[in-house]
């Protein structure tokens, strides 16, 4: 190798700009506030693009496990809805919360848990048995995991003679899967108070004991029948239905929605975009794209598409061939009904505004 080249190669890495491997920063578990036992993941590094404020999976009970986007804009609402959740059952800063399953905590998302002054932590294993070691031990404020789960806990816990052992008084948040029903009795001899959670890893937390979470939570007509409303989020519909009652979800007699007793919706409704109050139609097409890769929903963009509108306007639309729009389609306007997607579409104006790029993958037209 002549001198000059080796000057060269010297320079080159003295003076770059773009990191070598050990430069580039690292996102670990740890830093999601994830950093617990799963025996249903592996643990693997990728490359994550900036844009994202985290990676995370949907829980899988309907199909695969499938990768889930959260944009830097969401995390806004995420801890808003921490903060209405911790208020409304009276959890205040500084209480601890056990988690059961470490995924859960992305649908907080860390910073919401840290603003809120929640502090946690997991099981050493994903067992029953460290479950019943690490309750028993720590006695946490907050139990938060899967009724089924809890509730067989609790039963061995007594059955194994370690009743008196068991923290008296906790709040259980149940989640990840439809309430289980006998958790009532088992918790209500611990005086413990359970709290059935609705959400998913796309969107965060949207109802707690019925009761919406989010200002931008609607109810349209559901294929699953008479007394079912589709759950809508910010104008993207989530696919559950769930049967509305006047008189009250079993946690909470003011909850009108009935997350326990949920039905995958079919067909699914689609998106359609209308009128957006950004002057460049293409931003919205990307964001379509967008909210389809990062979060599994299918938004089109109408061929008419209104910009510089007052304010975002969406529809929903069958997912079906051929299927009609019809007069009494669902519609949402914004700000407020359209919160969501905007958030969305938002981290795409972002994006574009902050792009960034890597000199030897330079993509051009």
């Amino acid at each position: 190798m002549s001198d000059d080249l080796e000057r060269f190669e010297e320079l080159a890495e003295t003076l770059s700009t773009a990191p070598s491997l050990a430069e580039m920063p690292r996102r670990t578990l740890a830093d999601k506030g994830i950093a617990g036992p799963t025996a249903a993941h592996v643990i693997e590094e990728v490359h994550t693009p900036f844009n994202l404020a985290y990676l995370t999976f949907t829980t899988g009970s309907s199909a695969f496990q499938n990768i889930v986007g959260v944009v830097h804009s969401e995390i806004e609402g995420r801890c808003d809805v921490a903060r209405r959740l911790f208020q409304a059952l009276g959890i205040a800063a500084g209480r601890h919360m056990l988690v059961t399953y470490a995924p859960l905590v992305n649908v907080f998302s860390k910073t919401a848990l840290e603003r809120s002054g929640i502090t946690w932590n997991f099981l050493s294993r994903s067992s029953r048995d460290a479950f019943i070691a690490r309750v028993c031990r720590d006695k946490p404020d907050v139990i938060l995991g899967e009724s089924s789960f809890i509730r067989a806990s609790l039963a061995e816990a007594k059955r194994l003679g370690f009743a008196g052992e068991l923290p008296r008084g906790c709040v259980i948040l149940t989640a990840g899967t439809p309430l289980d029903l006998e958790l009532l009795e088992e918790a209500e001899s611990l005086g413990c108070h359970v709290h059935d959670l609705y959400g998913c890893q796309e969107f965060g937390w949207l109802t707690l004991d019925g009761v919406p979470l989010r200002d931008d939570i609607a109810l349209v007509a559901s294929p699953a029948g008479d007394g079912y409303g589709e759950l809508v989020v910010g104008g993207l519909p989530m696919a559950d239905s769930f049967p509305v009652a006047e008189s009250g979800h079993v946690c909470n007699p003011a909850g009108k929605i009935l997350t326990y007793r949920r039905r995958r919706t079919h067909p699914e409704y689609e998106v359609v975009v209308l009128a957006t109050p950004l002057a460049a139609a293409e931003t919205v097409d990307r964001a379509a794209r967008t909210i389809l890769r990062i979060k599994g929903r299918v938004v089109k963009v109408s061929p008419s598409l209104r910009t510089h509108a007052p304010a975002t306007e969406l529809m929903l639309v069958p997912g079906v061939v051929g299927g009609a729009v019809t007069d009494d389609a669902p519609r949402f306007i914004g700000p407020v009904a359209t919160k969501m997607f905007d958030d969305i579409v938002q981290a795409q104006v972002d994006l574009a505004a902050t792009a960034k790029t890597d000199p030897v993958w330079t993509k051009r037209r």
